[in-house]
């Protein structure tokens, strides 16, 4: 069992909010949930959000139904309440009409669930997001960064979803990815988005996937893919928002000679990545472990941000002439540059380009295999 950051969910409950816990599926939102209820002194109600009973209810908007739904407990806990249609309403009413309750629900589809709780719940919710398994929370668990660093390889090519990092065997954690890449990441675009089919998004995400760390051109996605630009933009935007990938774009001071308008994207997990092209062959065989290192990297420094609260911007940074840094952080005023690399066989340097043009920004780091947990956990 990898104790989560979130294990103790009664720190984050404060009155009269609604909390939501978000994350991809199967990164272990309901296993959080139930062992939260196991510990837990309150008298409590579980549901599920695929019980027709409860999403009757709760989206019905009638208060009388509700407050005799809710009645008695002091937890009301609502597991894939994404599948409740005006789900933030029901939950609304329940937090604004009945004193002293305790209200959390989770949801695997960010798109579907923000856009019911956002509006409806202003000020009255709590946001956690829950990420495939951190170096951050396997380090506190393990204690030993000389022990983590032996496993490096295996979170680069099979990821971090809990399932994977608990199986014994290569061949159990290959079987486990093809599992979710064929069954569950799809699942709520195809089921809340009425998208016909998953072929075209699995052909996108091949594409991304072989543009990990490179600009993506949605004119040359639009062309292979045989569909719109409109619709291109639309289906990124659908995969962002299901946590299946995310965009990071260009940082400029509006200078001529730097490039803003494209963008990059990354895989939310290195095994999902691989599993979209069918690539589990050991780093020694592969021609794309720059691009695995870079996504991983990206990945879990975006868990640490969100987990110990480090506030800002994300950008990389480039200019039309080729020069880049593949990460700027602009936090408290300050820019910080970082650039990944697996190898260290040679010296990297900041482009001259950007000390001419931002010489106050903090020192240049590379985050390599032997100090990458400073930067990540």
């Amino acid at each position: 069992m990898i104790n989560r950051i979130y294990s103790d969910l009664s720190s984050y409950f404060h009155k009269n909010e609604v909390l939501i816990l978000y994350g991809p599926r199967r990164v272990g939102k309901t296993t959080l949930l139930e062992n939260f209820l196991k510990q837990t002194q309150l008298r409590y109600r579980l549901d599920t959000g695929d019980n027709i009973r409860t999403q009757d209810i709760l989206s019905s908007g009638d208060f009388a139904r509700i407050q005799e739904y809710a009645e008695g407990y002091e937890l009301l806990a609502i597991d894939e309440a994404q599948m409740i249609p005006n789900v933030g309403q029901g939950l609304k009413l329940i937090a604004d009409k009945i004193p002293n309750i305790k209200i959390i629900a989770t949801g695997s589809s960010s798109f579907d669930l923000a856009n019911q709780v956002g509006e409806p719940l202003t000020g009255r919710k709590t946001t956690l997001t829950l990420y495939p398994i951190s170096q951050l929370e396997l380090l506190q668990q393990q204690g030993n960064r000389f022990d983590l660093k032996q496993q490096l390889e295996q979170f680069l090519i099979y990821g971090s979803y809990p399932q994977v990092v608990l199986a014994k065997t290569k061949d159990e954690k290959t079987r486990i990815i093809e599992e979710l890449v064929n069954s569950y990441i799809f699942k709520d675009i195809l089921t809340l988005e009425k998208v016909k089919g998953s072929k075209v998004l699995l052909d996108l995400l091949k594409l991304l996937a072989f543009q990990v760390g490179s600009e993506v051109s949605l004119n040359e996605l639009s062309s292979n893919l045989g569909i719109d630009v409109k619709t291109v933009r639309r289906y990124l935007d659908l995969l962002e928002k299901s946590f299946i990938i995310t965009k990071l774009g260009g940082f400029s001071r509006n200078l001529r000679s730097e490039v803003t308008s494209k963008l990059k994207y990354f895989f939310l997990d290195n095994g999902i990545r691989n599993g979209v092209i069918s690539q589990f062959n050991t780093i020694d065989s592969r021609n794309d472990v720059g691009q695995l290192w870079e996504n991983f990297i990206m990945m879990e420094r975006l868990k640490k941000r969100s987990y110990q609260h480090i506030y800002g911007q994300s950008y990389f940074w480039q200019t039309y002439q080729q020069k880049e840094i593949d990460l700027i952080e602009e936090r408290d005023g300050k820019l910080f540059p970082f650039e990944c690399k697996w190898s260290t066989k040679n010296e990297t340097v900041p482009p001259k380009e950007w000390l001419e043009t931002y010489p106050q920004s903090e020192p240049f780091l590379v985050i390599t295999p032997e100090n990458y947990l400073d930067f990540v956990a």
